[in-house]
C-alpha cells in the first residue's frame, strides 16, 4: 500500500511538472514563438550547458597546447559586433520614438502593428546577440587568457541568454526596450575598444580610457535599477515579476562591477601610493 501510495505521488509531481512547462510554453507571446530560440526554453538551456561544459573542458585541453592565434578573427567578429549593436540601438530608438513610448509607463504592445512587430524583431536580435557574445569566453580560452574567466564574466554571459529568452518569449518589448536601447550602445563603445585592441600593441595608447568604459557600463545598471525601482511600484500594465527580476538583475551586476571597478583601479592606485 505505502509503495502504491508513493507512486500515486511520484505521478502527481510528475503531472506537475508537465503542467508547468506547457504554461510555460503556452503563456507566452504567440507573435515570437515560431521565432529561433524562442517557444522553448530547452534549446537556450542546451546552449547554457554546452557553455559550462566549454568553461570546465577547455582550459584543461588548452593547458598543454599553445594559444591560438585569432587576431584576424577578433578584429572581424569585434567590429561585427559595433556594426550590429549600432544596428539594434537604432532599431530600439527608432521604434520607441515612432511609437511614442513613455520613459514612466510602456506596456508592451501585443498586436501586429508594424511598429509593435519592429520593437519585437529587435529584441530578438538583442537576445540572439547575447547568444553571439558567449564566443567571447570561447576565444579567452583559445588564446589561453583564463584570468579573464572571472565569476562576474561567467555569470553576465549566461544570465542575460535566460533573461532576454524571457524578455522575447513574454515581454517583447514594453519597457523592455530602455534595457536594451541602453546596453546596445555601451557594447557599440564595448566592442570598439575590443576591436581596436584586437589591431595589435601599436594600438595600446589609443585605449587609455578603458577604465571609462566600465564606468559606463555601471552607469547603465544604475539607470536601469531607477528606471525598474519606479516602475515596480508605479500603477503600470507591465509584470511586476518581470521588473522584480530585472532589479535584482541589475543590482547584482553593480555589486560585481563595483567590486571590478575598485580591485581594478581603486587598488591598484592606492597600491602605488
Amino acid at each position: 500500500m505505502l509503495c502504491l501510495s508513493q507512486g500515486f505521488q511520484s505521478v502527481t509531481v510528475w503531472q506537475k511538472l508537465q503542467l508547468f512547462y506547457q504554461g510555460i510554453l503556452e503563456n507566452g507571446d504567440k507573435r515570437t514563438d515560431d521565432w529561433l530560440l524562442v517557444y522553448s526554453p530547452l534549446p537556450i538551456s542546451s546552449i547554457f550547458l554546452c557553455y559550462l561544459v566549454i568553461i570546465w573542458a577547455g582550459p584543461k585541453l588548452m593547458a598543454r597546447r599553445q594559444p591560438v592565434n585569432l587576431k584576424p578573427v577578433l578584429i572581424v567578429y569585434n567590429f561585427s559586433m559595433v556594426c550590429l549593436s549600432a544596428y539594434m540601438f537604432y532599431e530600439f530608438t527608432a521604434s520607441s520614438w515612432l511609437a511614442r513610448y513613455s520613459l514612466l509607463c510602456q506596456p508592451v504592445d501585443y498586436s501586429d502593428s508594424p511598429l509593435a512587430m519592429r520593437m519585437a524583431r529587435v529584441c530578438w536580435w538583442f537576445y540572439f546577440s547575447k547568444v553571439i557574445e558567449l564566443s567571447d569566453t570561447a576565444f579567452f580560452i583559445l588564446r589561453k587568457k583564463n584570468s579573464q574567466l572571472t565569476f562576474l564574466h561567467v555569470y553576465h554571459h549566461a544570465t542575460m541568454i535566460f533573461n532576454w529568452w524571457a524578455g522575447v518569449k513574454y515581454v517583447a518589448g514594453g519597457q523592455s526596450f530602455l534595457i536594451g536601447l541602453i546596453n546596445s550602445l555601451v557594447h557599440v563603445v564595448m566592442y570598439l575598444y575590443y576591436g581596436l585592441a584586437a589591431l595589435g600593441p601599436h594600438m595600446t595608447k589609443y585605449l587609455w580610457w578603458k577604465r571609462y568604459l566600465t564606468s559606463l557600463q555601471l552607469i547603465q545598471f544604475f539607470i536601469v535599477t531607477i528606471h525598474t525601482t519606479y516602475n515596480l511600484f508605479a500603477d503600470c500594465d507591465f509584470p511586476d515579476s518581470m521588473n522584480a527580476v530585472v532589479l535584482a538583475y541589475s543590482i547584482s551586476l553593480i555589486a560585481l562591477f563595483s567590486n571590478f571597478y575598485y580591485h581594478s583601479y581603486l587598488a591598484k592606485k592606492t597600491k602605488r601610493t
